[in-house]
């Protein structure tokens, strides 16, 4: 461990404030800017596909544990979001993934998308 870093938040909604504090080890010495640049990225991977796959998947309650069960159930997963990224309709993700399951045409037309995009 190199460092400590600290980082306080503090959100006003509706006129109450509330705060927490985060504490971080450090491998490496980082300036006070860089070491800001670091929550923010981890926060960006953790909004755009942790929270996907919580909200859109119910991944917390998934209740698979054993062997490579929950690392294959969550690769798949993770190829059925970027499945349902590439197809080019506006609905939602909740949406595209529904209907993969009830129209039978659909996933056809994400693996034909996802062979597309490789062939880039």
């Amino acid at each position: 461990m190199a460092d400590i870093g600290q980082v306080v938040r503090s959100v006003e909604i509706g006129g109450k404030v509330t705060s927490e504090t985060d504490y971080y080890l450090l491998s490496a010495a980082l300036t006070a800017e860089r070491f800001g640049e670091l929550p923010r990225a981890n926060w960006s991977v953790e909004n755009g596909l942790h929270w996907v796959l919580h909200a859109t998947m119910n991944e917390d309650h998934s209740r698979n544990r054993k062997d490579h069960g929950p690392e294959n159930i969550a690769m798949l997963r993770r190829l059925a979001l970027n499945l349902a990224k590439l197809e080019g309709s506006k609905g939602s993700m909740q949406g595209k993934l529904k209907r993969a399951g009830s129209d039978d045409a659909f996933p056809t037309k994400l693996l034909a998308a996802f062979g597309t995009a490789q062939m880039q």
